[in-house]
Formats: structure tokens, C-alpha cells, sequence
């Protein structure tokens, strides 16, 4: 290696995802919000990665692991606009953006005390209001949250 050249040595993944452009105040959240601590797949994390989009960012990659859309719905909601790489035999299969989807159900905790989703046994709903800001309005008493106060079910 040249004394002006760096380069990440991580090896290749066969099959499974990485997680790109993750902004790094957002990774441990992510990691959490997934449950990677408790999955045994092969899992390599990069933190504070140079980045020309934000200057510092995150990646995750885990090996034979296939996320569904709610878990990916789930990681919009503290990290937008990360990018999904969903690897098969060493090659890049499908690239995807990840932004939030129009309806967030089961996922968002409604932060007024009287909704009726603090009060009764029901599922969550969540009409996304803006994408850009990560305002959402609850369906059933309309209060509306920014990612700031949204709390994770």
C-alpha cells in the first residue's frame, strides 16, 4: 500500500445486505433498531467512514441476511435515505434508496397520553406528512410528530 492510499480490507459477502450512507450519529441506533447484537449471522460494521454525501457516514454488512420491508421501514424512520445492497454470489443484485413510506403501522409510539393507542391493546398507525422532515400524523388523534420525538415501539 502507498503512503497516500488507504483502503477499508474487509472481505467480500457472498450472499446478504449492506446497509450504505448511513449518517453516523444514526448507526448504533440502527444496529439496535434491527437487533444485530443477538443475530449470529457474520456481521462487519464500519463507523465513521469518510463520505462525499455526508462527510461521515456508517455501513453495515451482514452476511445470508435478507431484511423485510418492515424492518426497513423501521430504519427510515431514524435514518433516511440509507441504501440498500442486497448482494448474491459476490455480485451486486438489487440497489435500493430507502426512504420513508407513506403509512408507518406498528412501528411509531403515538406521543399524546389520551390516543387510543395508549389506552387500548391496538396497533399504531402513522399517515407520513412530509418525508424530508420526518413529520408524521397519527391516524387516529392526528397529533402530529418530527423525528425528534418519535418514539420506537
Amino acid at each position: 500500500m502507498s503512503d497516500n492510499k488507504q483502503e477499508l480490507q474487509v472481505a467480500a459477502l457472498e450472499n446478504g445486505t449492506v446497509i450504505d450512507h448511513i449518517p453516523s450519529d444514526k448507526l448504533f441506533s440502527v444496529v439496535s433498531l434491527l437487533n444485530l447484537p443477538s443475530m449470529q449471522n457474520n456481521i462487519t460494521i464500519g463507523f465513521n467512514l469518510k463520505s462525499k454525501k455526508l462527510g461521515k457516514k456508517g455501513i453495515i454488512k451482514i452476511a445470508d441476511k435478507f431484511f423485510t420491508d418492515e424492518e426497513i421501514n423501521r430504519i427510515a424512520v431514524v435514518a433516511p435515505n440509507i441504501r440498500l445492497n442486497i448482494i448474491r454470489n459476490y455480485e451486486v443484485a438489487e440497489k435500493r434508496e430507502v426512504t420513508l413510506p407513506d403509512a408507518l403501522k406498528a412501528i411509531v409510539k403515538c406521543s399524546n397520553p389520551k390516543c387510543i393507542t395508549n389506552n387500548e391493546p391496538m396497533e399504531t398507525l402513522f399517515h407520513v406528512v412530509d418525508k424530508q422532515q420526518c413529520t408524521i400524523r397519527c391516524h387516529y388523534c392526528e397529533k402530529e410528530q418530527t423525528r425528534e420525538a418519535i418514539k420506537l415501539l
